[in-house]
C-alpha cells in the first residue's frame, strides 16, 4: 500500500531496488563491501549478484544476511536470542530497544527475526546518518525510514508529528513491524532509560487516548546485551570530553567510524531477548492519568522488561567490583578474565586523557551500571 503523504520518510519500494542495487554495484566501495559480505569471491560476480537483486526480500535475505553471517562469524562467540517464538507471525509489533550500537542492535534482531521464520521489521534510521547517496541505498532497501533531526522546537513538532502518523500507518495499513530505539541516540553511559518523549511519540497524533492507542500499536520492549560494548572506548572519550569541558562536537565522519567500529570490533558473547506486549493490564490503571504520569510510567514499563531481560556477563561484573574496590561478585569471573579486561581498558587510556581517574570511572560505568 502507498500514501505519497510519507514519501520523504519511507524505505524503497520494490520497484526502486534495482535501480539502488545498480549504484551500490557502481560504488567506489563496492570492493570492500562486497570482500567483507563475501570473502573469498570474486568482486564482479558479487557486483552482478548485487544487479540481479529486484526485491526487498532479495536484498534483506542474501545482501543483509551474507553482511550479518560475516558479523557473528568474525566478531561475536556466540549469538542467542529468546522470546522471539512466544510472539505470533500474523502480529504486526512495535519493537522498542535499547540501543548500545548504530546498526547491529536492529541488524540482528533482524537476523533472529528470519531465523524464527518472521518477517523482518522497518528500521528507524536517524537523518544525520544519511551522509550519503550510498548509505541512503543500502538503508533504503533494507527497510530503514528517516527520522528528521534537527530543526526549531516547531520543526521538531511537526516532524515529531509526521512520524507518529508513519508509525501507525506502517502498522496498520503497511502490516510491517517496526524497530525503534527506546531514546534518541545510543547509550554511552550503560543505563538504559526509555526517553518519555519516545512514549509520546506514539500516540501524539492519534484520534484515541493514549492508552488505546498504544494498546493498538503492539508495543514489545528488546533487550539486547553484548559481553564487549561496541566502541566502548570510544563513548568512554565522548563522554570524557563533555564532562571536562562541557561539549562535544562530532568530527564529520565520526557516525561512519562507529558503524565500522561497531561491526568489526570483537563483541564475545550477544543474545536478544524479546519481551513480551504490553497488555490492557498494564495501561488500563493508567487511563485518566496527566499525560506527563502517563508517559513517564510507560516508560517504566518498557525500562522494566530490558532491565529484568538483560543479559549480565563476566565483564560486567569485573567492572562493578573494580568501580566499587569490593570483590562483591568474583564467583562470576576468574582472575584471567579480570586481566583481559583490564588490558582492554588499558588500551583507551591514550598519553592524551589527563584525568585518568575520571575516564576509568566512565568506561567502568558503561559495564557496571547494568548490575547496578
Amino acid at each position: 500500500m502507498k500514501n505519497q503523504k510519507f514519501d520523504d520518510l519511507r524505505p524503497y519500494y520494490d520497484e526502486e531496488i534495482p535501480a539502488a542495487m545498480n549504484r551500490i554495484a557502481d560504488s567506489e566501495y563496492f570492493p570492500a563491501l562486497a570482500a567483507f559480505a563475501y570473502p573469498g569471491h570474486n568482486p564482479e560476480d558479487v557486483k552482478q549478484t548485487m544487479r540481479s537483486y529486484s526485491t526487498i526480500n532479495d536484498f534483506q535475505l542474501q545482501a543483509m544476511k551474507a553482511v550479518n553471517d560475516q558479523v557473528i562469524a568474525r566478531s561475536i562467540r556466540c549469538f542467542t536470542f529468546e522470546g522471539i517464538n512466544a510472539l505470533d507471525k500474523e502480529e504486526h509489533y512495535l519493537f522498542v530497544s535499547n540501543h548500545r550500537d548504530i546498526m547491529l542492535d536492529s541488524s540482528l534482531l533482524q537476523y533472529a527475526l528470519y531465523c524464527s521464520g518472521f518477517r523482518t521489521t522497518e528500521i528507524t534510521f536517524g537523518s544525520n546518518l544519511m551522509s550519503s547517496q550510498l548509505v541512503i541505498d543500502i538503508g533504503k532497501s533494507n527497510k530503514m525510514f528517516k527520522v528528521i533531526r534537527g530543526g526549531n522546537a516547531k520543526d521538531f513538532y511537526h516532524n515529531s508529528l509526521h512520524l507518529s502518523d508513519y508509525i501507525r500507518y506502517t502498522l496498520s495499513e503497511k502490516k510491517e513491524s517496526i524497530w525503534i530505539a527506546q531514546r534518541n541516540g545510543r547509550t554511552k553511559d550503560g543505563i538504559d532509560a526509555t526517553d518519555q518523549g519516545i512514549v509520546k511519540l506514539f500516540y501524539m497524533g492519534s484520534p484515541e487516548k493514549p492508552a488505546d492507542a498504544l494498546l493498538g500499536l503492539h508495543i514489545v520492549p528488546v533487550s539486547i546485551s553484548y559481553q564487549w560494548e561496541p566502541c566502548d572506548c570510544l563513548k568512554a572519550r565522548e563522554l570524557y570530553t563533555l564532562r571536562r569541558t562541557g561539549a562535544y562536537i562530532k568530527k564529520a565522519d565520526e557516525d561512519m567510524k562507529s558503524i565500522l567500529a561497531g561491526l568489526m570490533q570483537p563483541k564475545g558473547n550477544v543474545h536478544i531477548a524479546v519481551g513480551t506486549p504490553l497488555q490492557a493490564e498494564d495501561l488500563e490503571p493508567l487511563r485518566g492519568w496527566p499525560n506527563n504520569k502517563f508517559n513517564k510510567q510507560v516508560a517504566a514499563l518498557i525500562d522494566e522488561q530490558i532491565h529484568r531481560n538483560y543479559r549480565l556477563t563476566n565483564n560486567h561484573y569485573i567492572a562493578h567490583d573494580l568501580r566499587s574496590h569490593s570483590e562483591q561478585y568474583a564467583s562470576y569471573y576468574t582472575p584471567e578474565e579480570k586481566e583481559t579486561f583490564l588490558e582492554h581498558f588499558r588500551q583507551c587510556l591514550t598519553p592524551d586523557i589527563e584525568d585518568k581517574a575520571l575516564l576509568s570511572d566512565i568506561f567502568l560505568g558503561i559495564y557496571a551500571n547494568p548490575v547496578r
